[in-house]
């Protein structure tokens, strides 16, 4: 996974660097621009059992700013946003890992280094008692919400 572009971000940015479980890190270009979620749609995707990419569908290209042979093939934190805590992460993966459906509010990054917010849920595909992958499936959150997660997130570092 490439490190972000300064061509691709409009307007002024904090630069992060980020450092993911698998060991891997990237420099992500971030604005302050918040993305509004649109009304009625429904931002889609599936990954293998690693989390990479297999499928997107077009609101998850339109809100995530990358093109789908961008996304496809690239791990799902491609979207990490550097104020989401690694903890919202770590439940996540327990959950779904054992079988569970996670469901939550995140903050996703743009390629342009703009951001939106989601209500979350991913459930595991299970085949023959074995995870495959994972799908997810991301919803307009709650205003109120999004303000608690806004007030909560910078504790959980």
């Amino acid at each position: 996974m490439q490190d972000m572009n300064p061509e691709d971000v409009t307007g002024d940015y904090k630069e992060y660097l980020l450092h993911y479980y698998d060991g891997s890190q990237r420099t992500v270009l971030v604005s302050d621009v918040e993305i509004p979620y649109p009304e009625g749609r429904l931002i889609v995707s599936s990954t293998d059992a690693d989390g990479v990419l297999t499928h997107v569908n077009q609101s998850f290209v339109d809100m995530s700013g990358f093109s789908e042979e961008e996304l496809v093939g690239q791990p799902h934190y491609i979207l990490r946003h550097p104020d989401m805590p690694p903890a919202a992460f770590k439940d996540l993966w327990e959950t779904v890992k054992s079988g569970n459906r996670w469901q939550g509010y995140v903050k996703n990054l743009r390629k342009d280094g703009a951001y939106y917010w989601v209500y979350a849920t991913v459930i595991a595909n299970i085949r023959n008692g074995e995870v495959k992958g994972y799908t997810s499936v991301r919803r307009k959150p709650s205003r109120k919400k999004v303000e608690e997660c806004i007030a909560l997130y910078p504790t959980l570092f």
